[in-house]
């Protein structure tokens, strides 16, 4: 092989191996998921993220839609969920809207309006439908949850210390702690 060749077949791998590095995921993708793959005892879906709060009200919509975050909100729950959850019963959790902790504030300067701030006018939101069913498939609860915390900056997250989605995913834990587990469970 020559080096023309050579170098033509590596520029070629290395832009195959570059091509989803280039390209930075956003929630409201086309593509992206709409549900957690797997089974299990939980099931999670979404609502399309564009009309979630955390976009349709951000001050910067751009950088509310970059990440992974719905799923990864959705992998919490999931897991939350499903160690508190007695053998054979079922969940299904669809989640209707969510908005994030803090918010892009425009007009503080070049690339300001990039960093997220944390005050406690931006509390965390969450509202999902829930249904929880037993092995023989009968509906033992459902409801429409609207999760949120006026008080998240007065009360550590050292469980999630470096978590972009530490305050959300401590709403979910306070609610699978007073709704899904039972006493005595």
């Amino acid at each position: 092989m020559d080096t023309r060749t050579l170098l033509a077949m590596a520029a070629a791998i290395l832009l195959l191996a570059t091509a989803g590095v280039a390209s930075s995921r956003n929630v409201t993708d086309a593509d992206a998921p709409r549900q957690l793959e797997g089974d299990g005892p939980v099931a999670v879906t979404w609502n399309d993220p564009a009309t979630f709060s955390e976009i349709r009200y951000s001050g910067n919509r751009w950088e509310s839609e970059r990440g992974d975050w719905v799923n990864e909100l959705a992998g919490h729950m999931r897991e939350r969920i499903a160690k508190v959850l007695p053998p054979g019963q079922t969940m299904a959790i669809n989640i209707t809207d969510i908005d994030r902790a803090g918010d892009y504030e425009p007009g503080r300067g070049p690339d300001a309006d990039r960093i997220r701030v944390v005050r406690d006018i931006y509390p965390p939101r969450l509202e999902f439908d829930y249904t929880l069913a037993a092995a023989d498939g009968q509906v033992l609860d459902q409801g429409h949850a609207k999760l949120s915390d006026m008080a998240y900056l007065s009360q550590p997250a050292a469980r999630y210390r470096s978590d972009n989605l530490a305050y959300e995913k401590r709403l979910v834990d306070r609610w699978v702690e007073t709704t899904v587990r039972r006493p005595g469970g």
